[in-house]
């Protein structure tokens, strides 16, 4: 009697072994660099020096930290594939805005930690889908009380004062640490208008076409220009040794896991045909 009882223990063992390995897997496949845990549905990549959200985070993930990295930017659907967050830290990156709808699937999402980045605006809306948020942090960004689109901000927060912690240490950047939440119509009363955005008028000359060939510069492209437009990764971001046999040794588990459960069922098979 105590045969199958035994196998049958084995069995789940195994099998709640083989799932951890299976998700481990997936976090760890294609050089990826972060650590899953299974039982907690924790994904964490705190301090790996990504610049961009990792494209294989399981979707039932719960628990996201991606504090202490390089990001400056996200992607629009940067989480719409993660609808069952209900924490997420971007804390210590170099953010310097965030893209319109990219926290509306994040409907389940309690925690929102973006203290200590580079951001000076949200866009409208940002906020409004977190209908079950209950904490955010925001302080130790420079916000730009100048522009109108900080009273989206200023307004949310006096709204959701039992929800931001630190409410007042949200300052602007260039008005001697004013808090966001003191900022009237009257300052923040300019259109924002990016720097990127200001277009140079050429004027029309003649020029001999001996002059034009002789007078040709090397125009120097941002090195980082080029490898984003190649979709390339920096080589912080990509695998180092240790993490490759970190990855290895992943599917080996999971291979012996499997073997280990097809053992347990013909066991199981086999004990049973006896009786």
């Amino acid at each position: 009697m105590m045969g199958p009882v035994l196998a049958a223990c084995l069995l789940i063992i195994l099998s709640t072994a083989w799932i951890s390995q299976a998700n481990e897997a997936l976090c760890k496949k294609d050089g990826g660099v972060c650590s899953c845990n299974n039982n907690k549905n924790s994904v964490d990549c705190a301090d790996k020096k990504l610049t961009a959200i990792p494209s294989n985070i399981p979707a039932d993930t719960k628990k996201l930290v991606l504090n202490y990295n390089k990001l400056r930017e996200l992607e629009p659907t940067a989480f719409h594939n993660l609808k069952e967050l209900t924490y997420l830290n971007l804390d210590t990156n170099q953010l310097q805005s965030l893209p319109k709808g990219v926290f509306d699937k994040l409907t389940e999402l309690r925690t929102l930690e973006m203290r200590n980045n580079q951001l000076r605006s949200v866009p409208k809306g940002a906020f409004d889908s977190l209908s079950s948020l209950s904490l955010v942090t925001l302080y130790d960004n420079p916000w730009d009380c100048s522009c109108n689109d900080i009273l989206y901000l200023r307004d949310w927060i006096d709204d959701n004062k039992d929800k931001v912690t630190g409410a007042q240490d949200a300052a602007c950047g260039d008005q001697q640490s004013k808090a966001v939440l003191d900022i009237t119509e009257k300052d923040a009363a300019s259109d924002c208008v990016s720097p990127n955005t200001t277009t140079a008028i050429p004027t029309s000359t003649t020029t001999p076409a001996s002059v034009i060939y002789d007078d040709i510069h090397e125009i120097k492209v941002p090195q980082e220009n080029f490898q984003k437009f190649l979709g390339y990764q920096e080589p912080d971001h990509l695998p180092t040794q240790p993490q490759c046999l970190m990855s290895i040794s992943g599917y080996l588990g999971l291979m012996m896991s499997l073997m280990l459960t097809s053992a347990a069922i013909l066991y199981v098979f086999h004990f049973l045909k006896k009786a």
